[in-house]
């Protein structure tokens, strides 16, 4: 049987509700859209920051930036794309056993503003100190909020999750939309540390709604449900005192002996992000506490985050790899305007916008008729367009290698419209299914578990930058669209054995 967007389920009659949603969503859509806000605008300066002053500089940008090169800067904001999403797991850790999840989203929001102010001053180790706040601050908010979502619905089945989660995803993109004009353009065009300050702002906005506007929210999101006791809490102090030390003196050694470069921050972290999602599943797949049921499952959601990971490790080359090559090789000539590059980051949170309800409506027609796919079909669905798209992208690298050429923007909007097509089949899908499938035990840290699929995705690139390898090279685009492609017809031709796998869970 489909998943999510099936027939209209009744309210409680009891319950607040604001077009047939708990009102709760609208604060949490609110908050989100704000976070998002500040996160993508940032994220749509970092490349063109980096490589501002340098020999990749950006065209058309003021000056300023820290003047690295193309590949340095790909694998950096690479590593930081990861970083977020890595820290959801620790996040989610806090959100299930220390804090709850709406007192972590309150402290995240803090910790967000902050960075983003560090980044709005000059100098390389503000910057990086910001990077860091940020990260660390997204994380522990997107595993949170994405299971308060969760808790407003009752029970893993209702008819209006995965309806719910849809119209979330429009509020994560409205402000992804927003960010590039206002935080982009000023950044880009003006002054990077004035588009750096007014991500700080609208963190600052989306933290005001969630505060004034919680008690809309279910008195589960302020409860811890596994919390930390006693011997716990001491063990894991002490680990986290050892962690930092060995990792001072580790550095410390390093820079004593005048070794230090970048890539020694950026390997250690890229070559983590591969190995820890992979340790995590599977030491909740060890754990005894499971019952059989949840283990058949974690079975079936390792397929669904195989499949992420490579979906990711394309479409979040939309911030680096497209990118750079929109500034160096399209032709951005609007109706006589030079479109500012850092415009091509709306395309994708446009369409969305645009697109979700079509797609919302569409889940649910096909419901009706008994027909919509399975969510391991919608997966393989996004896979193969995803890869698709960059079978595309060789035909304009193919047109400019090697050359001073520009081909047509409409090349990159193509692709951006393909990557959201995808991303609608995978992304708040994947959001939904892990909230059902996920073992009590690990409420909001499975939700930290699906983001580590981005993180898995991003270090690859991540690692392929450090290693210099040319990725906006015809062959490496072609080899990653290869991969998707074949995952996708992998995953869809074990459709019938992940279906069993995941049991009553549709």
């Amino acid at each position: 049987m489909a998943s999510s967007l099936t027939t209209a389920s009744p309210s409680p009659a009891h319950e607040k509700t604001l077009f047939g949603h708990p009102i709760g969503l609208a604060t949490l859509f609110m908050t989100e859209m704000w976070e998002r806000f500040s996160y993508y605008g940032m994220r749509a300066l970092l490349v063109l920051y980096l490589v501002s002053g340098g020999t990749d500089a950006a065209t058309g940008s003021q000056g300023g930036g820290l003047g690295f090169t193309a590949a340095t800067a790909t694998a950096i904001y690479s590593v930081y794309v990861a970083m977020v999403y890595l820290m959801a797991m620790p996040g989610g850790w806090f959100g299930d056993r220390v804090w709850g999840a709406r007192k972590t989203v309150t402290i995240a929001g803090v910790v967000i503003m902050t960075g983003h102010v560090a980044l709005a001053l000059p100098g390389q180790i503000a910057f990086f100190v910001g990077l860091l706040l940020v990260a660390i601050g997204s994380g522990l908010l997107k595993a949170n909020i994405s299971t308060m979502v969760g808790h407003l619905y009752k029970g893993a089945d209702s008819a209006r999750r995965d309806s719910g989660f849809t119209i979330f995803y429009i509020g994560i993109n409205m402000g992804a939309l927003l960010a590039p004009v206002g935080i982009g353009m000023v950044g880009e065009l003006v002054n990077w540390h004035l588009g750096f300050m007014l991500a700080a702002v609208g963190m600052g906005l989306g933290l005001l709604v969630f505060l004034l506007a919680g008690r809309t929210l279910n008195p589960q999101s302020s409860i811890a449900p596994n919390p930390l006791t006693v011997d716990e809490r001491s063990s894991v102090i002490r680990k986290t005192i050892f962690g930092l030390v060995a990792i001072a003196l580790f550095y410390g050694a390093v820079v004593a002996l005048d070794m230090f470069t970048i890539k020694w921050a950026l390997y250690p972290i890229t070559i983590a992000g591969l190995i820890i999602p992979v340790a995590v599943l599977a030491r909740i797949k060890r754990d005894k506490d499971l019952s059989s049921t949840e283990q058949t499952r974690m079975s079936a959601f390792i397929w669904f985050f195989v499949a992420a990971a490579v979906f990711w490790m394309i479409y979040d080359q939309g911030g680096s790899t497209l990118s750079l090559f929109g500034n160096n090789n399209s032709e951005r000539d609007l109706f006589g305007w030079e479109m500012p590059n850092v415009l091509f980051q709306s395309l994708n949170p446009l369409f969305v916008v645009l697109l979700a309800p079509l797609f919302a409506w569409m889940w649910l027609a096909l419901a009706r008729r008994n027909r919509e796919p399975s969510t391991i079909v919608k997966f393989s669905i996004a896979l193969i367009i995803v890869g698709a798209s960059f079978f595309v992208f060789c035909v304009p690298l193919s047109q400019t290698a090697g050359t001073e050429t520009k081909v047509t923007m409409w090349w990159l909007v193509l692709i951006f419209l393909m990557h959201t097509v995808a991303e609608l089949c995978l992304s708040p899908v994947g959001l939904s299914v892990t909230t059902k499938m996920a073992p009590q035990k690990y409420g909001s840290q499975m939700m930290g578990v699906w983001f580590l699929a981005v993180t898995a995705g991003d270090c690859i690139t991540g690692l392929l930058g450090l290693a210099e390898v040319k990725l906006n090279g015809v062959g490496v685009v072609a080899f990653q669209a290869a991969a998707a492609v074949l995952a996708g017809v992998a995953i869809y031709m074990y459709r019938k054995k992940v279906n069993a796998l995941m049991g009553d869970v549709n």
